[in-house]
């Protein structure tokens, strides 16, 4: 039990500290509002997608690859996006449900996922798969959720209007668009010159604390009073109800060890901070984005400890 909690707080504290240190920068005001917003832009629109580009374009998914593991991560996502959009109803402030739909089922499955299969198994094959039956679909439903739930779009009366609008912020967006860049480079073999290989190698290692630099930079103490019931569900669904859910099924389906661990990655991690990066730049607050990614990063620590004992107890991994 010391053993996995030491390795989940070796896997999320660093990650709350840099949103610890981006608060702190704030507060002795060396970062201010307008430099912060810069940050989210960069963040967003260069070194995210640099980031998911350099995760997927070197993988062999030929070697690894297993049908019906991606189909499990792909129907168990969609299942708790509508979940989510549920649950969200719940909201008492309207304009807080797009955040709350995208913060309840959008895990770090990429950043804490490779950390945590690295740790365990010493490789992250079976991430990269999970990654290809979720993440997809949290970019592509967060671009559509967040656009219908914006204020620009909640006040937008021509359906027609809306949906080109939401169509247009799908097929322009940029993390969506490294992840398109990154499986085809994958699938269609190409290489990567070592330079260009470098370049974004350097551009996606600077994604992860840029993000959760300008996450902390942007949170206040405040909002959380504010915002406390959605918050606390939030952390609720996030952490314990998907894998309540869903890990039984794929203990079921037969998935062990390293399929196993990715699905709780997958069903059971902190929010991602990116979620926040793109609530920020499609016209929301953020303030329910980034006290969803600090609580649940804090608490993940946790959370993951107890479902690994559990998993472990019980012979499962």
């Amino acid at each position: 039990m010391l053993g996995n909690l030491i390795f989940s707080l070796r896997a999320t504290m660093p990650i709350f500290l840099m949103m610890v240190l981006g608060y702190y920068l704030k507060k002795i005001k060396w970062l201010d509002e307008q430099t912060t917003k810069t940050l989210n832009n960069l963040v967003f629109r260069v070194f995210l997608p640099a980031l998911l580009f350099m995760d997927l374009a070197k993988q062999d998914f030929g070697a690894i690859w297993d049908t019906s593991f991606v189909l499990f991560c792909l129907v168990a996502t969609l299942l708790s996006i509508v979940i989510s959009a549920g649950l969200s109803l719940l909201c008492k402030d309207r304009t807080d449900r797009g955040e709350f739909i995208q913060a309840s089922y959008r895990s770090a499955a990429a950043t804490l996922g490779i950390a945590f299969m690295t740790n365990i198994y010493d490789n992250a094959a079976m991430v990269a798969l999970m990654i290809i039956g979720s993440v997809p679909i949290y970019n592509t439903v967060a671009v559509l959720v967040l656009s219908l739930t914006s204020p620009e779009s909640t006040a937008e009366k021509n359906t027609v209007v809306l949906m080109k609008k939401t169509l247009k912020n799908i097929a322009t967006n940029p993390i969506i668009l490294g992840i398109l860049v990154g499986l085809i480079w994958s699938v269609a073999k190409l290489p990567q010159p070592p330079i260009m290989e470098k370049s974004i190698t350097y551009l996606g290692n600077i994604a992860s604390p840029m993000a959760l630099i300008a996450l902390g930079a942007s949170f206040e103490f405040s909002d959380v009073r504010k915002k406390l019931d959605a918050i606390l569900l939030v952390n609720f669904s996030k952490l314990f109800l998907y894998c309540m859910l869903f890990l039984p099924v794929a203990i079921w389906l037969g998935y062990r060890d390293e399929k196993l661990v990715a699905a709780l990655i997958m069903l059971g991690s902190a929010t991602t901070s990116s979620s926040f990066i793109m609530a920020k730049n499609m016209g929301h607050k953020g303030t329910l984005s980034s006290c969803a990614v600090m609580t649940t990063t804090l608490l993940s620590s946790f959370s993951l400890t107890l479902w690994l004992f559990v998993l472990k107890s019980l012979g499962y991994i």
